[in-house]
Parts: structure tokens; sequence; C-alpha cells
């Protein structure tokens, strides 16, 4: 019996050994490959939002009709032929469309930043800008969310340089006072 008994402690432990590199196997992840890059986990209202960015109005219509058509294999196609996406993206995509569904909102243009006193409309900053100008016992202030340091700079320049005409027109433009109360604030400004 003893002579039975090294050979059966090597068998269990062979046995042992066998299923501990199983499961160290099974619990491995694939390598990921070089050219793809680790996609970030968001929330799927998120990627429904993002998602929904990416169509344009006719897209986004049929994907919503196949959706509600039960047609997910064709919505998944879909999204995938408009966006360019891969195929897990365009799965997880419409999955969340359809959880978490997105109304049509078109593509905003990019925004133009205005840098020139020769603009129709000048660019509306989120604070209010307070220009004062002051001569003996006279103040005028100029308040306004259309000005900055660099726009009233300029306009100071064109009224110390003799032009006060181009500078109370522009003074004008940017801000919501009268042309007759710019020029009454620029003749505070000659020197």
């Amino acid at each position: 019996m003893e002579a039975l008994l090294v050979p059966l402690l090597i068998l269990v432990f062979a046995g042992v050994a066998v299923v501990l590199a199983a499961r160290a196997v099974g619990r491995r992840r694939p390598a990921a490959r070089p050219d793809e890059a680790p996609q970030p986990i968001r929330n799927s209202a998120e990627l429904a939002r993002t998602a929904a960015a990416k169509l344009d109005q006719e897209q986004h219509r049929r994907l919503y009709a196949l959706i509600a058509q039960g047609q997910a294999m064709a919505a998944i196609k879909l999204y995938l032929e408009a966006t360019g996406e891969g195929l897990r993206a365009s799965r997880d995509a419409v999955g969340a469309l359809a959880a978490h569904p997105q109304p049509y909102r078109p593509r905003q243009a990019p925004e133009q930043p205005a840098h020139d006193d020769d603009e129709d409309a000048p660019q509306r900053f989120p604070y209010r800008y307070r220009a004062i100008a002051s001569k003996g016992e006279i103040t005028r202030e100029v308040s306004s969310n259309m000005l900055n340091d660099e726009i009233y700079g300029r306009i100071r320049t064109l009224a110390r340089s003799g032009d006060t005409e181009g500078a109370a027109a522009a003074l004008t433009r940017h801000s919501d006072i009268s042309l007759k109360q710019a020029r009454e604030f620029i003749a505070l400004l000659e020197e």
C-alpha cells in the first residue's frame, strides 16, 4: 500500500497543478493590439448623446425607425456605415441610443471670434466691462459686455490720435449708448 501512496500523491499534485493552470489561462485577457487604443468607459446616456451628435437628420430618423421596428442588426449596420466606427463601438452606440432616446439636434457652426472693429456684430463676453473717463468734475461711464481691454485700448488710441468720429463709432458698436453719448465720452479721452 505504501508503494501506491507516492504515485497517488504525485497524481493528485499533477491534477491540482493542471486545474490551477487552466484557471490562470482562462482568467487572462487577450493582449490588446497596438493599433487599438483603449476605449474609455462612459455611461450609456453620455454615449447616446455623443452617438446622436454624429448622425445627420436623415440617418437619425432611419436609425430610430430601425430601432422601433426591432431591427437591431440593421440599425448597427446603418450606424457603422454612417460614422465609420468599429462594429463593437457601433453596437454599443445603438444600444445606448435605444436605451436613452435622443432628439435630433442640428450641428452648430463653430463660432467665429470677433477681433476686428469693422465687424457688424461684436462678440459678447460673459462679463460686463466698465470704461470710465473723466476730466475735471465731469465723469462718464460706459458698461458693456461687448467691451474688453483690447477693444477699449483701440478706441482710446483712435481718440488720442484725433479720429474722434471713428472712436465714437467703435464705442457705439461695442456698447448700448448713442452716438451723442459716445462723442461726449470720447471728448473726455482726448488729451
